[in-house]
This record gives structure tokens, sequence and C-alpha cells, in this order.
């Protein structure tokens, strides 16, 4: 007859069956909650992924095009610089020594038009006579000149456009226009042409030179005027971006040699020691090579589109986000801007969002699971709100708002999102929309007249600056900057809070008026503005107290009376404009009572 237990053991007993059916219970729930957790974690950061990929892809095509237009601004100041020096049917002077005033001023002008990037411009003819230009500042300047078929060349310093020359310098070594690639080059084309990148010893800077043939009255090619365009200045300018830490922007020729990165040099030490041009396929920059291999192919198979971004794989078998934009002009120019960014870098802030999710979750599995799921639905809430908006940003709207009001990670991305939203929609130096952003407003203004029925017209008005070029050309850019800045400050404060002030170019503005009862209503607003511009500026108080003011000329055109879509509406204002300023009927008369620019 078997023993029978004792009580307490029985208890025992009863005790660990329910314990283990407990665990038995529990470990299947809590696995449950886990995977569930992690299911919805792995969701939130293929969703934050997602947009992130899609805004970022956004972004660096717009990052691309404007290193594309800043080196086009240059380009084209090149360009104005040899139709300044040499104007267009202008024929080619007999002698360099009989024309030598006429040279020096408007080789001065020609080297005033950005002496920064272009400040020497230069001219040789068949005679082998030569006259150059070399600006070393504001007002220093000197004059290379051969006035003989032979021998080397005399230096004349000088100081301001009319000032005395020095006395002459001969150069130690005889100088010869005709045997250099420039001359060569131009007097062959039938147009303005660039030379191919070459690296100018003296200071081993790469330099790119526009030469263009002059003529005689007969038509002949008897002379070239050319000027450098040295191309530091693209350096400078991808080193002054704003880029996450392990980003590269960079620019090549066509034929795939650097001419400029945003870290890393564009040169290389050859065979003989000196500087050599760099192929971007031998660059030490590790995402230079897999990043123009993706881009040539691209380019050669046309399966994406320029500011479209792609994703390569780099030398680690990392992703990277690249996209380009390529900038050619009629003198032969064909440059490829390329920005690329690794997805480590883009996805940052989602992995970090990833891993505060999965321990929220884990803790809300230990506390409740609907606890748990009310914090993943928020979360998830949220990311749907990031990826929407970045999917409307892909499809052009810049502006498109951002509704996630957090303090986390998600909260970072959004206004780091935003804020990149509104640096491409702000004009950096005056604090404006920029031209994009007011093109935007009043395409939006428009479909809000056609789908709302709105019928109040609405005005835009082409400003443009008086005299803003002579301040440039006086007083330097640093005072045209605050000259400009001020304006700007006065038509913002004289408008409503709904109208809308944009800088559209250099000094021109577009203003609308984003509800106007009639005409007569837009010329009071004008003639308000006129009366604000003709006010004493404080940027000029201390460099030229006696014309302290500038004055704008003012363009209306009224919707839908002047025209039913934007650029109707802007080449009416501008036409206005112009006309005011033809006729003396801007208000921002100069000191002699006219418009001067």
């Amino acid at each position: 007859m078997p023993a029978r237990r004792r009580p307490d053991d029985q208890r025992y007993a009863m005790w660990l069956s329910r314990l283990t059916l407990r665990q038995m219970l529990t470990l299947p729930y809590v696995s449950l909650v886990l995977m569930l957790a992690v299911t919805i974690g792995a969701l939130s950061y293929f969703a934050a992924r997602s947009a992130v990929d899609g805004l970022s892809g956004q972004l660096l095509g717009e990052t691309a095009q404007r290193i594309s237009d800043a080196l086009q601004h240059q380009v084209e100041g090149a360009a104005a610089v040899l139709d300044t020096a040499f104007p267009p049917g202008l024929p080619a002077p007999a002698s360099v020594a009989d024309e030598l005033p006429a040279l020096r001023l408007r080789f001065w002008q020609a080297t005033s038009i950005q002496r920064e990037s272009n400040r020497y411009a230069y001219y040789g003819n068949r005679q082998g006579q030569f006259f150059g230009l070399y600006r070393h500042g504001e007002d220093k300047a000197e004059l290379r000149l051969r006035f003989e078929g032979s021998g080397p060349r005399l230096i004349r310093a000088f100081n301001g456009i009319d000032g005395a020359l020095g006395e002459p310098q001969t150069e130690n070594r005889s100088f010869e226009p005709r045997s250099r690639p420039w001359f060569a080059v131009g007097l062959a084309a039938a147009q303005a042409v660039w030379t191919p990148v070459y690296i100018d010893f003296n200071n081993t800077d790469l330099v790119a030179t526009l030469s263009r043939p002059v003529r005689n009255a007969q038509g002949q090619a008897v002379g070239v005027v050319a000027t450098d365009l040295p191309l530091r200045s693209v350096n400078q300018l991808l080193r002054g971006l704003s880029l996450s830490p392990n980003a590269l922007a960079y620019v090549v020729e066509a034929n795939g040699q650097l001419i400029g990165l945003s870290r890393g040099e564009p040169l290389m030490t050859g065979a003989d020691g000196q500087p050599a041009r760099l192929h971007a396929s031998r660059s030490a920059e590790p995402l230079v090579p897999p990043t123009y291999a993706a881009v040539q192919a691209a380019l050669a198979s046309g399966a994406a589109r320029s500011n479209e971004a792609i994703v390569v794989r780099g030398p680690d078998a990392s992703r990277a986000q690249v996209a380009w934009a390529r900038l050619r002009d009629e003198a032969g120019l064909d440059w490829i801007v390329i920005v690329t960014v690794p997805q480590a870098d883009v996805l940052q802030h989602a992995v970090q969002i990833f891993q505060n999710t999965a321990f929220a979750a884990v803790a809300a599995s230990l506390a409740a699971l609907l606890i748990g799921l009310a914090i993943l639905a928020a979360l998830t809430r949220e990311l749907r709100r990031l990826a929407e908006a970045a999917a409307r940003v892909g499809e052009g709207l810049l502006d498109a708002p951002l509704q996630v009001q957090r303090r986390d990670e998600i909260g970072d991305v959004a206004r780091s999102f935003a804020r990149m939203q509104q640096r491409l929609l702000t004009d950096r130096l005056t604090g404006l929309s920029n031209r994009e952003a007011a093109l935007r407003r009043i395409d939006e203004r428009i479909a809000q007249h056609r789908r709302r029925g709105d019928r109040r017209p609405f005005a835009v008005m082409f400003v443009d600056f008086n005299r803003f070029k002579q301040i440039n050309d006086n007083y330097g850019h640093d005072v045209g900057d605050k000259v400009l800045q001020e304006l700007a400050q006065r038509l913002r404060t004289r408008l409503r809070v709904d109208d809308t002030v944009a800088r559209y170019a250099g000094d021109e503005f577009l203003v609308l008026l984003d509800a106007v009862a009639d005409r007569r209503d837009a010329e009071q607003v004008r003639a308000d503005l006129e009366r604000a511009m003709r006010e004493p500026l404080a940027a000029l108080a201390d460099v030229a107290p006696g014309e302290a003011s500038a004055g704008a000329s003012f363009g209306i055109a009224m919707f839908p009376a002047d025209g039913a879509d934007i650029d109707t509406l802007i080449k009416v204002a501008d036409q206005d404009m112009y006309r005011r300023k033809a006729g003396n009927g801007s208000t921002g008369a100069g000191p002699h009572g006219t418009n001067a620019q």
C-alpha cells in the first residue's frame, strides 16, 4: 500500500504546480507582447527610414542645384567681363599703344564686374602685341603691356581708374601671347570658348580661361580677348556648405577630372613631384570613386534625372545617397556637381527613434499591454505624419507643413526638416522669402481665387532699387549688402501681415499685395513704399553722408486685369517698373534727380 503524502507536501506540490502554470501562461504572453513590440518597432523604423530617405533625397537634389546655380553665376560673370572689355562688334585696334587709354578704361570696368573671381582680363593680337589689366584690390592694379611683336612685357602699376601709371618694370622673361593655348583656341573659335582647365604653377590653383576672337572692320579674327576664372572659389564654395559630418560635395569635368571638393584636394602629386590633375576614380576620398561611377552610369543610361537622388554602395558595402546637377553653357563648359551622404548619417535619428521605441515597448509589455500599444500607436501616428510630409516635399511642395509637436528625437527630426525647408524658401542675406517661395505664394493666391471663388483682386509689384550698382561699385559689397538688408526691412515693415515681400534676384524684389480694392488702392501702397525708399539710409550715413538715399522703382500688375498667370503678372509688373524708371516715374530719384543705377 503506497505511503500517503503529508498535508505540507501536498500544499507545496499544489503551489509548485500553480507556479509552473503561471510561468507557462506568462511566457507566451510576454513573448507575444515582445514580438508585437518588435514588429511595430521595425515598422516604425522602416517608416522613418522611408520618410527620411525621401526628404533627404529631395534636399540633396536642391543642394546640388544651388551649387550649380552659384557656379553658373561665376561663369556668366566671365562672359560679361569679355563683353565689357571688348563689346561685340567693336573692331580690334590697329595698335595697342594707340588705344591704351580706351583699353585701360574698358578693362578696368570689366574687372570690376566680379573682382573676386575675374580680376584679370587681357588681349593679344596676331602682331604679338599684348594688353592686360590685373586687379590686386579695389583700387590697386597693374597693366601688363607689350607694344612690339617680341620681347618681354612692361609692368606698370597704378591706383584707381584714373591713377597715374608708375614707372615701367620689365619682366625677366620674354612673353609670347601667340604661343599660349588661350590665344590659339580663341582665334580659331567662332564665339567665346572655354580652354581646358589647367594648373597655375605660380600658386598651384586650377584655372579655366574664357577667350573670344576679336575681329577687325573686315570681319577677320586678328586678336583674342580672355579672362581667367581661378577655380579656388569652387573649393571655397563647397567647403562653406553646411553638410552632415560624412557628407561630401564635389565638382568634376565631364571627363572625370576633379575641380573642387568639400574636403580633400582636387590635385595629386605627379611622378615628377609636381602638382597634377586628379581623376575622380583615383580620389583618396572613399565616397568619390563609387559615386562618380554611379553618376556616369546614370548619365549614360538615362535611368535617373539630374537632381534625382539614387542609392549606391560604398567601398565598405555601406549605402549612400547621391544627387547631381549638370552645368553647361554655349562656350563648351560641361561640369557635373555631385552631392552624396551616407545613409548612416541620414538614418541616425531614425535608428535612435527605433531604439527608444523598442525600449519603451519592452517596459510597456512588463507593465501593461494597453499602455504599450498606446505609446507605440502615438509614435506610429507621428511617424506617419512625418512620412506624409516627406511625401509632399518629394512631390515638390517644399513648404508642406510638418505637424509633429514632440520634444523627443522624432520632434528633433521634424524640426530639423522644418528648418531645412525654411532655408530652402528664405533668402539668406535679407531674411525675406526667396524667389521660389514668392512664386509659390502667387501661385497659391491664383489657385485660391479660382478654387474658392475669392473675387478680390490682388497686385504684384516688381521692385528695382535705384543706384544699387553704383553703391556696390563705389563702397563695396559689404555696404551694398547692408543697403539691401535695410531696404528689405523697410519693405517688410510697410506691408500687412498677409502681404508677401521676397528677394527675386540681386537688387530686384517682388511684393504680393494679398487683397486690394482696385488699382487706385495699389497705387496708394506704391506711393507709400516709394516714400519709404527715399528716406536716408543708415548704411550710407558713414561712407556717403551727402548721398544717403537710394530710392526704388516699383512696377504694378493687377490680377486678373493685367494677367491670369504668374509669368504674365511678373512680366507686366517688370515692364511697368521700367516705364517708370525711364520716365523718371519712380519717386526714388538719385541725388541729381535721376534714377541712376
